[in-house]
């Protein structure tokens, strides 16, 4: 008979210490742990965030298209470039309101400008000040309504229609010139498909 080897317990010392098999597998649990996290949680995150800019912009685009009257500021580059509007760099007071139905689609701006603004507005639509007839109101009194004008008949008027070839859209000009130093124009451009 071959003498039994006796079961030696863990010295007082070793006691309570993990094995370093233990301690492999503790790091491992919690580098699969980390890995998880950033696998699931990273995308997550990011489709939250992706998901509220997108909610935020769709907001903002409705506002716009629910809008009813003016909108302080300038048009988009191109819209005016759609409607043919060259708003001055230094116009002030500027609005805008764009209308679309199966018809037709209208832009709506506003602007304070100075004499030489309202010569470059003017000739980037191929005319001139001689263009503009005194005492004229070109903007019909359903437009102006739409757009929340008041056209008061007692102020100083001028105004002109640039009919141009399709595509290109109908511009209607009046201005107000009852301060000649600071012109206040109003367009009205009609496209049609």
């Amino acid at each position: 008979m071959t003498p039994s080897v006796p079961h030696q317990s863990p010295s007082p010392d070793d006691a309570g210490k993990p094995t370093e098999t233990h301690r492999h597998m503790i790091r491992r649990r919690w580098l699969t742990a980390i890995i998880i996290v950033l696998l699931i949680g990273v995308p997550a995150v990011y489709l939250l965030i992706a998901a509220e800019q997108s909610r935020d912009s769709g907001r903002d685009k409705a506002k716009i298209a629910s809008a009813s009257g003016l909108t302080e500021g300038f048009p988009s580059r191109m819209t005016r470039r759609i409607y043919d509007v060259p708003v001055p760099n230094a116009g002030q007071e500027v609005a805008y309101y764009e209308t679309n139905n199966w018809k037709s689609s209208r832009l709506y701006v506003q602007f304070r400008t100075v004499p030489p603004d309202l010569d470059w507005f003017l000739n980037d639509l191929g005319i001139n000040r001689a263009a503009l007839k005194k005492g004229k109101i070109t903007i019909s009194e359903r437009d102006a309504e739409v757009a929340g004008w008041t056209l008061d008949p007692a102020r100083t008027w001028s105004g002109t229609t640039v009919d141009q070839k399709d595509p290109q859209p109908t511009v209607d000009i009046t201005v107000d010139d009852t301060d000649p130093a600071h012109p206040f124009v109003y367009v009205v451009s009609t496209a049609t498909p």
